[in-house]
């Protein structure tokens, strides 16, 4: 009699694969938005630091290399670099080493647009983890409404009370299953995409900071090349490379910056 009673509890036991299989087809790319949700976070955790973005070892070696007037040395040192603020510092001294005379202002633009699309790139990579938790409770939805209409069809189509009522059951749980795996995945995605949006946020103001730090630099060392006494050079193209100089806007108006004496 004992192993009898007990045979009813252990047979309405079920893991939670189980649970899944149950839920329907719309389980299938729940599952599959889970399984991206979750690389997502650990791929987020690794790319989303501080050491990533810009860092003080990186600040410190540029700025040393711009006050060296090292841009060659400074160029390649970025290349080598996987920070945002690398690719900002190379596409920069690239344009100087390219382009010599340009002005300031050209510098500071290219300075400025490749930080934006470093921005855009941090914040186009969190927004993936905002789209799956917007699309995974529509999903979840439809299992519902595919579980609700099974559900009915089983109620229409049975012919005895309780053949009516397990289908109806079957129909609910399902529908139910598919309800709860969307909003399992919907939530921890927009946890975890608010996590990363503040950290993008302050990283990418930190990056502005560190982009016009070097500007500064830069602007400076122009200034003092600009002062010091003009020395013969015996090859063209080594002049155009060591004897960059930004312009400093005139303190008076309608006058024009000095571009090397020209």
């Amino acid at each position: 009699m004992a192993h009898a009673a007990e045979a009813p509890a252990v047979a309405t036991e079920m893991d939670f694969i189980e649970i899944l299989a149950k839920g329907g087809p719309m389980m299938y790319p729940l599952v599959l938005m889970s399984v991206v949700t979750l690389l997502l976070i650990l791929l987020f955790f690794l790319t989303i630091r501080r050491n990533a973005i810009v860092s003080d070892r990186f600040m410190g070696t540029a700025e040393t290399m711009i006050r060296k007037r090292d841009y060659a040395g400074l160029s390649n040192y970025s290349m080598r670099r996987n920070e945002c603020m690398a690719r900002i510092t190379q596409k920069t001294i690239d344009f100087i080493t390219n382009n010599p005379t340009s002005s300031f202002d050209n510098v500071r633009e290219v300075a400025q647009a490749e930080g934006s699309r470093q921005s855009g790139i941090l914040t186009s990579r969190i927004n993936y983890l905002a789209d799956i938790g917007s699309i995974a409770p529509m999903v979840g939805l439809l299992g519902t409404v595919i579980g609700m209409i099974k559900a009915f069809l089983e109620i229409s189509s049975g012919e005895v009370a309780g053949v009516k009522q397990m289908g109806l059951a079957e129909g609910v749980s399902e529908a139910l299953i598919a309800t709860a795996g969307g909003l399992a995945i919907s939530i921890p995605a927009f946890v975890f995409y608010a996590i990363f949006r503040g950290r993008v946020q302050k990283y990418v103001s930190e990056m502005e900071a560190a982009a016009t730090h070097l500007m500064a630099v830069l602007h400076a060392q122009s200034q003092s090349q600009r002062q010091q006494p003009t020395q013969p050079y015996s090859n063209p193209a080594q002049r155009a490379r060591e004897d960059y100089a930004m312009p400093v806007p005139s303190p008076l108006a309608g006058e024009r910056p000095d571009l090397h004496g020209i």
